[in-house]
Protein backbone atom coordinates (compact mmCIF):
# COMPACT_ATOMS: atom_id res chain seq x y z
CA UNK A 1 0.00 0.00 0.00
CA UNK A 2 1.28 3.46 -0.48
CA UNK A 3 2.46 5.74 1.92
CA UNK A 4 2.47 9.43 2.51
CA UNK A 5 5.56 11.33 4.49
CA UNK A 6 4.18 13.59 7.11
CA UNK A 7 6.26 15.68 9.68
CA UNK A 8 5.63 12.99 12.14
CA UNK A 9 6.50 10.66 9.74
CA UNK A 10 4.79 8.21 7.15
CA UNK A 11 1.22 7.35 7.33
CA UNK A 12 -1.18 4.88 4.95
CA UNK A 13 -4.00 6.41 2.63
CA UNK A 14 -6.53 5.63 4.82
CA UNK A 15 -5.40 8.08 7.69
CA UNK A 16 -5.88 10.78 5.19
CA UNK A 17 -8.88 11.51 5.64
CA UNK A 18 -10.43 14.97 4.95
CA UNK A 19 -7.54 16.92 3.50
CA UNK A 20 -6.74 20.55 2.91
CA UNK A 21 -4.72 20.63 0.11
CA UNK A 22 -3.44 24.40 0.52
CA UNK A 23 -2.11 25.60 3.88
CA UNK A 24 0.36 27.02 6.01
CA UNK A 25 1.34 27.12 9.82
CA UNK A 26 4.13 29.91 9.48
CA UNK A 27 4.76 32.63 7.16
CA UNK A 28 7.59 35.00 7.63
CA UNK A 29 10.02 37.00 5.99
CA UNK A 30 12.78 35.31 8.32
CA UNK A 31 15.04 38.29 8.19
CA UNK A 32 12.47 40.48 9.45
CA UNK A 33 11.38 38.11 11.94
CA UNK A 34 14.36 37.09 13.85
CA UNK A 35 15.52 40.58 13.84
CA UNK A 36 11.74 42.72 14.99
CA UNK A 37 9.85 39.72 15.84
CA UNK A 38 10.44 37.95 19.15
CA UNK A 39 7.34 37.13 19.62
CA UNK A 40 7.65 33.91 16.90
CA UNK A 41 9.66 32.38 18.93
CA UNK A 42 7.50 32.62 22.12
CA UNK A 43 6.09 29.86 23.14
CA UNK A 44 2.61 31.21 22.48
CA UNK A 45 3.23 30.76 19.05
CA UNK A 46 3.79 26.84 19.00
CA UNK A 47 0.20 26.78 21.46
CA UNK A 48 -1.57 29.34 19.58
CA UNK A 49 -0.74 27.05 15.99
CA UNK A 50 -1.70 23.71 17.80
CA UNK A 51 -4.78 25.13 19.48
CA UNK A 52 -6.14 26.22 15.65
CA UNK A 53 -5.03 22.89 14.16
CA UNK A 54 -6.70 20.90 16.82
CA UNK A 55 -10.01 22.92 15.90
CA UNK A 56 -9.85 22.13 12.49
CA UNK A 57 -9.22 18.26 13.73
CA UNK A 58 -12.25 18.45 16.35
CA UNK A 59 -14.44 19.76 13.12
CA UNK A 60 -13.46 16.74 10.87
CA UNK A 61 -10.43 17.03 8.96
CA UNK A 62 -7.21 15.07 9.21
CA UNK A 63 -4.88 16.28 7.09
CA UNK A 64 -3.27 19.50 5.70
CA UNK A 65 -0.10 20.35 2.93
CA UNK A 66 1.56 22.93 4.49
CA UNK A 67 3.16 25.08 1.20
CA UNK A 68 5.53 26.85 2.91
CA UNK A 69 8.83 26.64 0.96
CA UNK A 70 12.04 28.63 0.55
CA UNK A 71 10.85 32.27 -0.63
CA UNK A 72 8.04 32.35 2.08
CA UNK A 73 9.95 31.77 5.30
CA UNK A 74 9.62 27.98 6.01
CA UNK A 75 11.10 27.20 9.87
CA UNK A 76 11.51 23.36 10.21
CA UNK A 77 11.70 22.90 13.87
CA UNK A 78 8.77 25.07 14.72
CA UNK A 79 6.82 23.19 11.97
CA UNK A 80 8.00 19.72 14.41
CA UNK A 81 7.16 21.35 17.47
CA UNK A 82 3.34 21.86 16.22
CA UNK A 83 3.40 18.30 14.68
CA UNK A 84 4.41 16.64 17.74
CA UNK A 85 1.79 18.20 19.44
CA UNK A 86 -1.55 18.12 17.22
CA UNK A 87 -3.90 15.42 15.90
CA UNK A 88 -3.78 16.95 12.41
CA UNK A 89 -1.42 15.08 9.94
CA UNK A 90 0.72 17.98 8.38
CA UNK A 91 2.65 17.30 5.05
CA UNK A 92 5.05 19.64 4.49
CA UNK A 93 6.70 20.71 0.95
CA UNK A 94 9.93 21.59 -0.67
CA UNK A 95 10.58 23.67 -3.97
CA UNK A 96 10.92 27.35 -4.18
CA UNK A 97 8.54 30.74 -4.41
CA UNK A 98 9.12 33.78 -6.00
CA UNK A 99 7.93 36.05 -9.29
CA UNK A 100 11.00 37.17 -10.35
CA UNK A 101 14.59 35.97 -8.90
CA UNK A 102 15.34 32.34 -7.79
CA UNK A 103 16.40 32.63 -4.24
CA UNK A 104 20.05 34.01 -3.41
CA UNK A 105 21.69 31.11 -2.48
CA UNK A 106 21.20 29.31 -5.87
CA UNK A 107 21.96 32.55 -7.93
CA UNK A 108 25.19 32.60 -8.58
CA UNK A 109 25.89 28.55 -9.41
CA UNK A 110 24.25 26.44 -12.06
CA UNK A 111 24.59 26.05 -15.63
CA UNK A 112 26.29 29.37 -17.48
CA UNK A 113 26.61 30.91 -14.09
CA UNK A 114 29.52 32.28 -12.13
CA UNK A 115 30.03 28.70 -10.32
CA UNK A 116 29.28 26.54 -13.34
CA UNK A 117 28.33 23.10 -11.90
CA UNK A 118 26.91 22.03 -14.89
CA UNK A 119 23.80 20.12 -13.38
CA UNK A 120 21.02 22.52 -11.73
CA UNK A 121 22.05 22.29 -7.79
CA UNK A 122 18.38 22.93 -7.19
CA UNK A 123 17.17 19.69 -8.53
CA UNK A 124 19.24 17.75 -5.82
CA UNK A 125 18.48 19.98 -3.20
CA UNK A 126 14.55 19.35 -3.82
CA UNK A 127 14.98 15.65 -4.16
CA UNK A 128 17.11 15.67 -1.33
CA UNK A 129 13.86 17.05 1.12
CA UNK A 130 12.04 14.39 -0.43
CA UNK A 131 14.07 11.46 -0.14
CA UNK A 132 16.90 12.08 2.57
CA UNK A 133 14.85 14.73 4.58
CA UNK A 134 14.92 18.51 5.42
CA UNK A 135 17.60 20.01 7.45
CA UNK A 136 18.68 18.01 9.84
CA UNK A 137 14.65 17.36 11.31
CA UNK A 138 14.56 14.04 9.42
CA UNK A 139 11.29 15.32 8.15
CA UNK A 140 11.10 14.03 3.90
CA UNK A 141 9.02 16.45 1.86
CA UNK A 142 5.84 15.17 0.36
CA UNK A 143 5.28 17.52 -1.95
CA UNK A 144 7.12 19.92 -4.72
CA UNK A 145 5.70 23.76 -5.46
CA UNK A 146 6.69 26.42 -7.24
CA UNK A 147 5.08 29.54 -9.14
CA UNK A 148 4.55 31.83 -11.64
CA UNK A 149 2.35 35.12 -11.29
CA UNK A 150 1.54 38.27 -13.15
CA UNK A 151 5.06 39.04 -14.07
CA UNK A 152 5.16 35.57 -16.24
CA UNK A 153 7.61 32.93 -17.03
CA UNK A 154 10.51 35.28 -16.02
CA UNK A 155 13.95 33.74 -15.83
CA UNK A 156 14.03 33.30 -12.05
CA UNK A 157 10.40 31.54 -12.68
CA UNK A 158 11.40 29.32 -15.34
CA UNK A 159 14.64 28.05 -13.72
CA UNK A 160 12.73 26.83 -10.53
CA UNK A 161 9.63 25.40 -12.41
CA UNK A 162 11.67 23.09 -13.81
CA UNK A 163 14.12 21.92 -11.45
CA UNK A 164 10.88 21.14 -9.90
CA UNK A 165 9.39 19.13 -12.66
CA UNK A 166 12.98 17.21 -12.82
CA UNK A 167 12.62 16.50 -9.23
CA UNK A 168 9.51 15.42 -9.76
CA UNK A 169 10.72 12.71 -12.62
CA UNK A 170 13.18 11.67 -10.15
CA UNK A 171 10.65 11.12 -7.37
CA UNK A 172 7.04 10.80 -8.18
CA UNK A 173 6.53 13.63 -5.74
CA UNK A 174 3.29 15.41 -7.03
CA UNK A 175 3.52 19.09 -7.76
CA UNK A 176 1.82 22.36 -6.63
CA UNK A 177 1.88 25.68 -8.41
CA UNK A 178 1.18 28.98 -7.14
CA UNK A 179 -0.51 30.73 -10.18
CA UNK A 180 -2.38 34.17 -10.62
CA UNK A 181 -5.93 32.45 -12.76
CA UNK A 182 -6.25 36.51 -13.95
CA UNK A 183 -3.10 36.38 -16.07
CA UNK A 184 -4.11 32.77 -16.83
CA UNK A 185 -0.28 31.26 -15.72
CA UNK A 186 -1.54 28.23 -14.73
CA UNK A 187 -1.51 27.27 -18.56
CA UNK A 188 2.31 28.10 -18.89
CA UNK A 189 2.78 25.81 -15.76
CA UNK A 190 1.37 22.92 -17.24
CA UNK A 191 3.22 23.84 -20.73
CA UNK A 192 6.54 24.15 -18.49
CA UNK A 193 5.92 21.49 -16.35
CA UNK A 194 5.15 18.93 -19.43
CA UNK A 195 8.11 19.87 -21.32
CA UNK A 196 9.86 18.39 -18.32
CA UNK A 197 8.00 14.75 -18.43
CA UNK A 198 5.42 15.93 -15.39
CA UNK A 199 1.93 14.08 -16.21
CA UNK A 200 -0.19 16.61 -15.49
CA UNK A 201 -2.71 14.68 -13.51
CA UNK A 202 -0.08 15.08 -10.48
CA UNK A 203 -0.12 18.61 -10.60
CA UNK A 204 -2.65 20.81 -8.86
CA UNK A 205 -3.00 23.98 -10.39
CA UNK A 206 -3.31 26.34 -7.06
CA UNK A 207 -5.16 29.45 -6.75
CA UNK A 208 -8.03 28.18 -9.57
CA UNK A 209 -10.76 29.63 -7.24
CA UNK A 210 -9.82 33.03 -7.86
CA UNK A 211 -11.59 33.48 -10.89
CA UNK A 212 -14.98 33.16 -12.56
CA UNK A 213 -13.45 32.16 -15.50
CA UNK A 214 -15.18 28.90 -16.55
CA UNK A 215 -13.55 28.49 -19.35
CA UNK A 216 -10.13 28.89 -18.08
CA UNK A 217 -10.53 26.57 -15.74
CA UNK A 218 -11.93 23.86 -18.45
CA UNK A 219 -9.07 24.05 -20.20
CA UNK A 220 -6.79 23.59 -16.96
CA UNK A 221 -8.80 20.67 -15.99
CA UNK A 222 -9.38 19.06 -19.30
CA UNK A 223 -5.68 18.97 -19.72
CA UNK A 224 -5.39 16.74 -16.26
CA UNK A 225 -4.24 18.56 -13.82
CA UNK A 226 -6.63 19.33 -9.85
CA UNK A 227 -8.12 22.35 -9.88
CA UNK A 228 -6.80 24.30 -6.43
CA UNK A 229 -10.37 26.22 -5.14
CA UNK A 230 -8.02 26.95 -2.16
CA UNK A 231 -8.39 31.13 -1.33
CA UNK A 232 -11.66 30.39 0.75
CA UNK A 233 -11.38 33.32 3.04
CA UNK A 234 -9.44 35.70 0.51
CA UNK A 235 -11.93 38.10 -0.28
CA UNK A 236 -10.18 40.80 -1.98
CA UNK A 237 -9.69 38.84 -5.52
CA UNK A 238 -13.50 37.46 -5.57
CA UNK A 239 -16.41 36.94 -3.04
CA UNK A 240 -17.00 33.37 -1.16
CA UNK A 241 -20.26 33.77 -2.86
CA UNK A 242 -18.82 33.76 -6.32
CA UNK A 243 -16.23 31.17 -5.64
CA UNK A 244 -19.38 28.77 -4.17
CA UNK A 245 -21.07 29.34 -7.59
CA UNK A 246 -18.14 29.06 -9.62
CA UNK A 247 -17.46 25.54 -7.90
CA UNK A 248 -20.97 24.63 -8.26
CA UNK A 249 -21.39 25.21 -11.85
CA UNK A 250 -18.21 23.42 -12.37
CA UNK A 251 -19.46 20.20 -10.53
CA UNK A 252 -22.89 20.99 -12.81
CA UNK A 253 -20.44 20.44 -15.84
CA UNK A 254 -18.99 16.95 -14.30
CA UNK A 255 -15.91 18.28 -13.32
CA UNK A 256 -16.15 17.49 -8.91
CA UNK A 257 -13.37 14.75 -9.64
CA UNK A 258 -11.16 17.55 -10.60
CA UNK A 259 -11.29 20.34 -7.74
CA UNK A 260 -9.70 20.43 -4.19
CA UNK A 261 -10.84 22.54 -1.66
CA UNK A 262 -8.69 24.95 1.38
CA UNK A 263 -8.11 28.06 2.49
CA UNK A 264 -4.17 29.16 1.74
CA UNK A 265 -4.35 30.63 5.43
CA UNK A 266 -1.73 30.47 8.43
CA UNK A 267 -1.53 30.50 12.06
CA UNK A 268 0.96 33.14 12.59
CA UNK A 269 1.94 35.69 9.85
CA UNK A 270 4.90 38.95 9.71
CA UNK A 271 2.40 40.01 6.69
CA UNK A 272 0.53 42.25 9.78
CA UNK A 273 2.02 43.92 12.42
CA UNK A 274 0.21 41.89 14.76
CA UNK A 275 -1.73 38.57 14.95
CA UNK A 276 -4.83 40.78 15.61
CA UNK A 277 -4.16 43.09 12.74
CA UNK A 278 -4.58 39.46 10.08
CA UNK A 279 -7.68 38.27 11.88
CA UNK A 280 -9.26 42.09 11.40
CA UNK A 281 -8.30 42.49 7.64
CA UNK A 282 -8.94 38.82 6.86
CA UNK A 283 -11.79 37.76 9.49
CA UNK A 284 -12.82 34.72 7.88
CA UNK A 285 -9.85 33.64 6.35
CA UNK A 286 -9.08 30.57 9.07
CA UNK A 287 -8.98 27.47 9.09
CA UNK A 288 -12.36 26.46 10.04
CA UNK A 289 -14.27 28.87 7.47
CA UNK A 290 -14.50 25.75 4.63
CA UNK A 291 -16.76 24.07 7.57
CA UNK A 292 -18.09 26.93 9.33
CA UNK A 293 -19.22 28.74 5.78
CA UNK A 294 -18.21 26.72 2.69
CA UNK A 295 -19.67 23.27 2.74
CA UNK A 296 -23.16 24.62 4.11
CA UNK A 297 -23.13 26.83 1.02
CA UNK A 298 -22.03 24.44 -1.00
CA UNK A 299 -25.06 22.28 0.03
CA UNK A 300 -27.41 25.39 -0.94
CA UNK A 301 -25.81 25.43 -3.89
CA UNK A 302 -27.01 22.10 -5.24
CA UNK A 303 -23.23 20.54 -4.64
CA UNK A 304 -24.22 16.80 -3.03
CA UNK A 305 -22.35 15.13 -0.05
CA UNK A 306 -20.25 12.87 -2.41
CA UNK A 307 -19.41 15.28 -4.65
CA UNK A 308 -18.42 17.51 -1.10
CA UNK A 309 -16.15 14.55 0.03
CA UNK A 310 -15.38 13.72 -3.05
CA UNK A 311 -12.98 17.26 -3.10
CA UNK A 312 -11.66 17.02 0.56
CA UNK A 313 -11.42 12.96 0.29
CA UNK A 314 -10.75 11.28 -2.68
CA UNK A 315 -9.32 13.84 -4.90
CA UNK A 316 -6.18 15.03 -2.60
CA UNK A 317 -5.71 11.16 -1.97
CA UNK A 318 -5.40 10.68 -6.04
CA UNK A 319 -2.91 13.36 -6.09
CA UNK A 320 -0.89 12.38 -2.84
CA UNK A 321 -0.75 8.37 -3.28
CA UNK A 322 -0.44 7.87 -6.93
CA UNK A 323 1.10 4.33 -7.32
CA UNK A 324 4.68 6.12 -8.15
CA UNK A 325 7.87 4.54 -10.50
CA UNK A 326 10.53 7.08 -9.86
CA UNK A 327 12.93 7.09 -12.67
Amino acid sequence: MPTIQTANGTISEKDLGRVLIHEHIFLMDMEYTFNYRPDFLSPKTIDDAVSRLDDLKAAGFDTIIDLTVLGLGRHMPSIAKVAARTGINIIVSTGAYTFEAVPAPFQYWGPGLLHDTGVEPMVGHFVADIVEGIADTGIRAGMLKCAIDAPGLTGGVERIMRAVGRAHVLTGAPVTVHTSARHETGLIAQKVLSEEGVDLENVVIGHCGDTTDLDYLMRIADRGSMLGMDRFGVEFEISMEQRVATIAEMVSRGYASQMVLSHDCCCWSDFFPEVDDYNQAMPRHHYLHIHDDVLPALRNAGVSQFDIERMLIANPRRVLVKERVPH
